[in-house]
């Protein structure tokens, strides 16, 4: 029987290991920026930001809801009149331009052509993968707000060194290539065959460039969300990600749907509200209005609604494929949908009531309610 009184053995010591690679999320806090979470952002253009030593302009993360280590965003500041130092990264960075007028400048490591372009207000390109960049300001008198979007939380977790993706010198294949020369100029239209691929027979848009989404007007009906709605689908060259843009009339509002994670929503006109929610839980509604962004989460069912007067339009930046998280089957992917004669009732009660604060009716035809065949006059 052991004596009462013995003291406890001590315990080993423990060895401390200084932490040699980062997740995502750790190398994120280590910049010392603000970081902004929660489920939406209400307005880009006023976000807190914060001085980011290594790229010498004010910066803030956004990690919202919804883009659960697999998207990142960041937004940087360049001030009036000056440009950024210039930066290497080893993944495909799309960006969109929040606020201002600027130009960019392209190349890959070892004193390839530059590739040199103008943007402004509402502009959309990516910058491809192992190339550097340099962007700058031309006006000079205010500053810039650039929104830029990669998968870095994704790649981090595989190769988990900060290092490995920012201004290493690793040069892999050109993405200049001959049949690119005109990579950053007109978008071009482009079907692909029915039956492959990611489109499966749909029109997209095909460039890096994209100089006014909000003037974009070669637009599709999208019939399958409903309110007359009209979208454009954009696949940018020799990259996984891509992006879509929706435009909907004043005083309607979208069917019910969902989908895989880390797609990122930019408000670029109009005035209204989403309601998210996973399937069988509590609503969250987000109001939006130009520059508010917000990330559906994982297969969380989601709902736009315009209050306004003109029409609403939303950039959706999306990620690699594999995060389409749509059900195979053509009778499974109709439970990705909501129907209006199927939704909650208090779906239409809370759009008829917003409205009526703002002295406006619903355009919803009665029929859309009545039978999910109803066609949408566009």
């Amino acid at each position: 029987m052991a004596n009462p009184t013995t003291e406890p053995p001590e315990k080993p010591p423990v060895t401390k290991i200084a932490p040699r690679t980062f997740t995502y999320t750790q190398w994120m806090e280590s910049i010392g920026i603000p970081i902004h979470r929660g489920y939406y952002i209400e307005d880009l253009r006023t976000l807190e930001l914060g001085w980011w030593q290594q790229r010498q302009c004010q910066a803030a993360f956004i990690e919202l809801m919804g883009q659960e280590g697999i998207t990142s965003c960041w937004m940087a500041e360049i001030p009036a009149g000056k440009s950024l130092p210039p930066m290497h990264f080893a993944l495909d960075e799309v960006v969109y331009v929040v606020e201002g007028r600027g130009v960019a400048t392209v190349w890959p490591v070892g004193g390839q052509p530059k590739k040199t372009f103008e943007w402004q207000q509402y502009s959309l390109f990516v910058i491809p993968h192992n190339h550097y960049r340099q962007l700058g300001n031309m006006q000079g008198d205010k500053p810039v707000r650039l929104l830029h979007y990669s998968y870095l939380p994704v790649a981090m977790s595989a190769v988990p060194e900060p290092l490995f993706f920012f201004d290493h010198p690793y040069n892999g294949p050109l993405f200049f290539a001959d049949g690119d020369r005109d990579v950053y100029s007109e978008a071009k239209l482009m079907q692909e065959p029915e039956g492959t691929g990611r489109w499966k027979g749909r029109i997209f848009w095909y460039s890096s460039f994209f100089p006014d989404m909000r003037a974009w007007d070669k637009l599709e009906t999208n019939s399958r969300r409903g309110a007359g709605g009209k979208s454009v689908f954009i696949q940018f060259p020799n990259s996984e990600m891509s992006a879509h843009m929706s435009v909907f009339p004043p005083q309607t509002y979208k069917k019910a749907h969902r989908h895989g994670p880390g797609r990122v929503l930019v408000v670029l006109q109009g005035q209204g509200y989403s309601v998210m929610w996973e399937e069988g839980k509590e609503k969250v509604v987000i109001p939006w209005h130009e520059c508010s962004a917000f990330v559906p989460p994982n297969r969380w069912f989601h709902q736009h609604f315009n209050v306004g007067t003109t029409p609403a339009r939303y950039l959706a930046l999306q990620p690699p494929r594999q995060f389409g998280g749509r059900s195979e089957k053509i009778q499974d992917r109709e439970k990705d949908i909501i129907e209006y004669p199927h939704e909650d009732p208090w779906i239409r009660r809370k759009f008829e009531a917003e409205l009526a604060k703002n002295g406006l009716t619903s355009l919803v035809p009665e029929q859309a309610y009545q039978s999910k065949d109803y066609q949408w006059q566009t």
